[in-house]
């Protein structure tokens, strides 16, 4: 009994150098590697990021992902303009399947992280035309996060309800790039 404490005392040494406790179960390293651990802010993501090289790490099958999103969504006050679960109010609706300047990943988190005007300034064109179109503030200095940004596009794409070939962005918008 002592000798394998010592063996599994050693292994944690060897596999955490550094001090760092190993998990303590395969759960536990399940949970600690789910999500990147990351302080880059939207802004510093896509100003370091070339153009369409974007892409969300997440799936909107995770409902763990989702419910993060929608929890984010709400306090980062996403709904106050795009409706509680992103139907539309005094903006456009997020997930009928009209994307205003694409619905690519890389698109839309720098829409979301620049606004509306900064976009169209940096090449990005309108592809979609919506019923409500009000200019999207820069909401990437609001958001914590790169992460908390991934999370609430999945929430978002989990709401979509338009067309399956136009969920990642209509073929023929070509992304707004």
């Amino acid at each position: 009994m002592l000798r394998n404490t010592w063996i599994s005392a050693l292994m944690v040494i060897v596999a955490c150098p550094s001090g760092a406790q190993a998990p303590a179960t395969p759960a536990a390293s399940k949970v600690a590697t789910a999500a990147p651990s990351t302080t880059t802010t939207p802004v510093q993501r896509a100003d370091s990021t070339p153009k369409g090289k974007l892409k969300n790490p997440y799936k909107d099958s995770n409902k763990a992902i989702v419910d993060a999103g929608a929890k984010l969504f709400g306090g980062a006050s996403c709904s106050g303009c795009h409706g509680g679960t992103g139907g539309g109010g005094i903006c456009p609706p997020l997930a009928n399947g009209v994307w205003i300047y694409g619905g690519d990943d890389d698109t839309l988190f720098r829409l979301i992280t620049y606004g509306s005007q900064t976009l169209l300034s940096r090449g990005y064109i309108r592809t979609g035309l919506e019923n409500v179109v009000a200019p999207m503030p820069a909401m990437g200095g609001a958001i914590a996060t790169d992460d908390d940004l991934w999370r609430i596009l999945t929430f978002i794409r989990a709401q979509y309800h338009g067309p399956a070939e136009c969920k990642f962005g209509c073929p023929a918008e070509g992304g707004g790039r």
